[in-house]
């Protein structure tokens, strides 16, 4: 059985082998969770909240954005900088990413991001936090959650290339050529894991006189445009979305840091 649903900006594809009623629907609810939590494009999201009111005082959030910002945060310390949700700030100027009202100035970076233990992020410093480069493998990882706790045993959730796959069944995978992403380029198959690709290829345009894409350099502050495919293969699709960012930036798939998180990478 399979559905498909537009979610996270992509088309989101669940199929489930023996599903018992509702538990696609489950799957979906999931997903459709995490998008109202922590899109940055719905401005009564919750991260949309965060973004305007976390520097004035703590907040509570809701467990799921607390967890995918605690592993954001993870990230962007094992990678000495590299994975950095303040980019947002360059995107929002690029206008990859809307203006939600934020302040002009947006001086502070993801050492001004608080965690309390009672379950409220606080901001030191105005920021602003764009989840996109995590939340979406983050929701995949809940859709199969949701699956498995309906009683599924081999399915897979792909949400625009960002998949994972549950049970012995191995599933094709593919990625984009970065030339012609219209062209898909196989690269094995898959069972139990997940895996996650980012380019440059759709994102990619000319803004106010300069190239800019929705891949930073999180050191520079400047866009990526080397046109190339980076694809991550991971235990979680939460770790491929991330390391996928960081591999756009290193360009090396056999990285000590992707190692450290069991995963791999493939540079096209």
């Amino acid at each position: 059985m399979m559905r498909a649903r537009p979610l996270l900006g992509t088309l989101v594809e669940i199929s489930a082998a023996g599903a018992p009623d509702g538990a696609i629907e489950q799957a979906f609810a999931a997903v459709e969770q995490v998008h109202g939590l922590m899109s940055f494009h719905e401005p009564d999201s919750e991260l949309s909240r965060l973004n305007r009111l976390a520097v004035q005082a703590p907040l509570p959030v809701h467990p799921w954005t607390y967890a995918v910002v605690r592993a954001a945060l993870r990230f962007h310390a094992a990678s000495d900088g590299l994975f950095d949700c303040t980019v947002a700030r360059e995107l929002v100027d690029w206008s990859l990413l809307p203006d939600q009202g934020l302040a002009e100035r947006l001086p502070g970076g993801m050492q001004d991001v608080q965690l309390l233990a009672d379950g409220r992020v606080h901001f030191r410093q105005p920021l602003a936090l764009d989840l996109g480069g995590i939340a979406k493998g983050f929701a995949v990882d809940m859709a199969i959650q949701a699956l498995r706790r309906a009683g599924v045993r081999e399915a897979c959730v792909n949400a625009g290339g960002d998949l994972r796959v549950m049970g012995g069944r191995e599933q094709l995978i593919h990625a984009r050529a970065p030339d012609d992403p219209q062209r898909l380029i196989a690269l094995g198959h898959l069972a139990r894991g997940a895996m996650a690709t980012s380019g440059i290829y759709y994102s990619a345009r000319t803004h106010a006189g300069r190239d800019v894409s929705a891949l930073v350099d999180a050191r520079s502050r400047q866009p990526l445009l080397q046109a190339r495919s980076c694809t991550v293969l991971a235990p979680t699709c939460m770790v491929a979305d991330a390391l996928t960012k960081v591999l756009a930036q290193v360009g090396d798939g056999q990285s000590p840091l992707l190692r450290r998180f069991g995963a791999v990478g493939i540079v096209l």
